[in-house]
């Protein structure tokens, strides 16, 4: 018989291992010596002890799944329990079962990260369901609110999964905000596309009205109505693209023509009216050497055959004629100064007046020189400064109402 720590041969062969509960018979050797029997069956152990060796390793080492670590050791354990081998079972058993503790361990670890991520996961998910329903209710940026909304589900995809029930909650009202955003985005195009249409009869309006006048020769009522035109286009709003291009063509076509053939008219009259500015200059430089006005009479009259011949000389070009009308306007109305300050000093009423106002104020000068003598004779000081005081403004009042009466002179 051959023995070995952990099993023995006995004399028919038989291969014996020893564990805790005793020898079991593991297998018979009949082809060689007791020592290879043994060196056969402890390769066997050798081969169990890598297997746990390399679970400890994985679970220790790497995130193997508990529940894949689980079956691994149930399943070396059975082939430990009734292994063909020679050696410490019992040492194997025992790694195994310290496996099962620190998997356990490691099965609550992964439950409650599971957990957190679920929990984190929800918070996500309820995040995206919210802003998805924000979208749906409030937004009016259509292509970006749908690009949103789009990004939200591929978020939800990547997200961690959570309970059933909450899940399948929470994509009900993802997919019913999605239905309502579309819903709304339909209506308000659909709107949209009748108010357009609305808008397109307004303009075919205007733009008909537009090319009706665009031969008309009354420059000036025309001109005021492609104005007001414009100004109702501008307050229509806006068709369609291809339908707001045309009509704007239409419209900017029959309003180049009438301005166009004005433009053409006013440049042949303005030539025509180049030789009647060339008299007007004249005559403002004739008029100009009236100033200043000595004379009123003389001056008016000097200017009143100017602005026969002005008259006479006809119309000026556009550009023209505000500076010219301005500059004899100015001639003029310092000819009627002057004739208004002619008219008050000739006139005998204001002449009246000024004289009574200088011979009141004289009476009553004379008046206050008594009372202040008679105040100082009397020793009445107060009375005396009253008196001066009077005398003072009146003498200024005076000498004001004689330079007036001296404009009469």
């Amino acid at each position: 018989m051959s023995t070995d720590p952990w099993g023995r041969v006995d004399d028919d062969g038989t291969v014996y291992v020893r564990t805790a509960e005793g020898e079991r018979a593991v297998g018979s050797w009949q082809a060689g010596e007791p020592e290879e029997a043994l060196a056969y069956f402890r390769r066997k152990f050798d081969e169990l002890a890598g297997q746990v060796t390399l679970l400890e390793q994985r679970v220790r080492g790497t995130d193997l799944p508990p529940a894949q670590a689980e079956a691994t050791i149930v399943k070396l354990r059975e082939a430990i329990t009734d292994a063909h081998a020679v050696g410490d079972l019992d040492t194997l058993l025992a790694r195994l079962s310290a496996l099962t503790e620190l998997v356990a361990q490691r099965r609550e670890e992964v439950k409650a990260a599971r957990d957190v991520a679920r929990a984190e996961a929800k918070g996500v998910k309820e995040r995206i369901v919210a802003e998805a329903e924000r979208i749906a209710e409030d937004t009016t940026h259509w292509k970006t609110g749908g690009e949103r909304l789009r990004q939200l589900v591929e978020e939800w995809k990547a997200a961690e999964r959570i309970d059933r029930v909450t899940e399948a909650a929470l994509w009900k009202r993802l997919s019913a905000a999605r239905t309502a955003f579309a819903k709304r985005r339909k209506a308000y195009f659909a709107g949209l596309d009748e108010q357009r249409e609305g808008v397109r009869s307004t303009k075919e309006r205007i733009v008909a009205e537009a090319e009706a006048l665009a031969s008309s020769t009354d420059w000036g009522a025309t001109a005021s109505a492609y104005r007001e035109l414009m100004r109702q286009w501008k307050t229509a709003g806006r068709a369609s693209r291809d339908v707001e291009d045309e009509l704007w063509g239409r419209f900017k076509g029959a309003q180049d023509q009438f301005f166009q053939a004005r433009s053409a008219v006013f440049a042949e009259r303005d030539a025509s009216l180049a030789a009647n500015a060339e008299v007007k200059e004249q005559l403002l430089a004739e008029a100009e050497k009236i100033l200043p006005v000595s004379d009123a009479r003389t001056a008016r009259a000097a200017l009143r055959g100017i602005l026969e011949r002005w008259e006479e000389a006809g119309p000026v070009p556009r550009e023209q004629r505000d500076r010219l009308e301005g500059g004899l306007r100015k001639v003029d109305e310092a000819v009627r100064r002057a004739e208004e300050a002619e008219w008050k000093r000739s006139n005998p009423e204001a002449r009246a007046r000024a004289q009574n106002t200088v011979d009141q104020l004289r009476r009553s000068i004379e008046q206050l020189e008594a009372r202040l003598s008679k105040a100082r004779a009397a020793g009445k000081d107060k009375d005396a400064r009253d008196a001066e005081e009077a005398l003072t403004a009146r003498r200024s009042w005076l000498e004001e109402a004689e330079r007036t009466l001296a404009e009469f002179s």
